[in-house]
């Protein structure tokens, strides 16, 4: 979905993990409309943006039959075609990525090479493998105990490039090791966001909210330390889905993600049109 402004920097908004679309709500309790907020708030900016949904899914879910037989290249194969695409409707020499959340690092991996990027805004972006970032979110969550050994195992597992059978897998695993997205779950495990970023010699933009208790403030300095070159901007109440939260509380903190009547905290617009050149 293009939101467009008249004229401006042009940039797409690649979504995050899981069965996330075009405005950043998923199945899964996530209505936050993150993605939907942003495209608007940088039109008023200056700033085209277009809504991409991820193959297999939603608006693109004739891309391909099983929207889990996927890998984070072909994610980063769609964002190229994606780019070409704004190009040609726009006329704008260069497209902007922003990827937020896990597509951030898809934008990483589509980014290497490309001349027709402008260049990279990572929001909420892990800056060390997603293997890592996992074991953190689930020691993370107390009612993991049961079944946290297990869960590491299996991350183990996956990092090595090998499938877990289902007979292997406890019940309370499956959703989140489930053997359609094995697969999919190798080949993420398999990158580094802070290699790739150390390889990429245009601007970028890493921009962290420090209530975010998915990804942590740890990951933006990670990889704002494995590029000098790129800009860093941590915004102190703002969470995983851009919401503005007051406190520590948890319960407040995820109760933000199912209301998209609640505006994104204050400074992330700004902080990506200035970066992009919005007015």
């Amino acid at each position: 979905m293009l939101s467009s402004a008249r004229k401006g920097p042009v940039m797409l908004i690649i979504p995050g993990s899981g069965p996330t679309d075009r405005d950043g709500n998923n199945s899964k309790g996530i209505k936050a409309s993150t993605y939907r907020l942003l495209a608007e708030g940088l039109a008023k900016r200056g700033v085209t943006t277009a809504r991409m949904d991820k193959r297999g899914m939603f608006g693109s879910k004739a891309a391909v039959a099983d929207a889990n037989d996927v890998t984070i290249a072909d994610y980063a194969d769609d964002v190229r075609a994606w780019t070409r695409v704004l190009r040609q409707k726009t006329g704008a020499k260069c497209v902007w990525l922003l990827g937020h959340s896990e597509g951030g690092l898809v934008a990483l991996v589509a980014a290497q090479a490309q001349p027709d990027i402008c260049g990279l805004v990572l929001v909420s972006a892990p800056g060390r493998p997603l293997g890592t970032v996992l074991r953190e979110q689930l020691r993370a969550n107390p009612a993991n105990g049961p079944v946290l050994d297990h869960a590491l195992a299996t991350i183990d597992k996956l990092e090595a490039g090998e499938r877990v059978e289902v007979a292997e897998l406890s019940p309370a695993l499956m959703p989140l090791f489930a053997p359609q997205i094995q697969g999919f779950l190798i080949s993420l495990f398999s990158y580094d966001p802070a290699k790739l970023l150390a390889a990429y010699s245009g601007p970028a933009l890493i921009l962290q909210g420090e209530r975010d208790i998915q990804v942590r403030k740890q990951d933006a300095i990670g990889l704002k330390e494995a590029n000098a070159k790129a800009k860093l901007v941590l915004v102190p109440n703002a969470n995983h889905v851009l919401k503005a939260v007051a406190s520590e509380d948890r319960a407040a903190n995820i109760a933000t993600y199912a209301d998209p009547a609640l505006p994104l905290a204050p400074g992330i617009v700004e902080a990506i049109a200035d970066f992009v050149g919005g007015k």
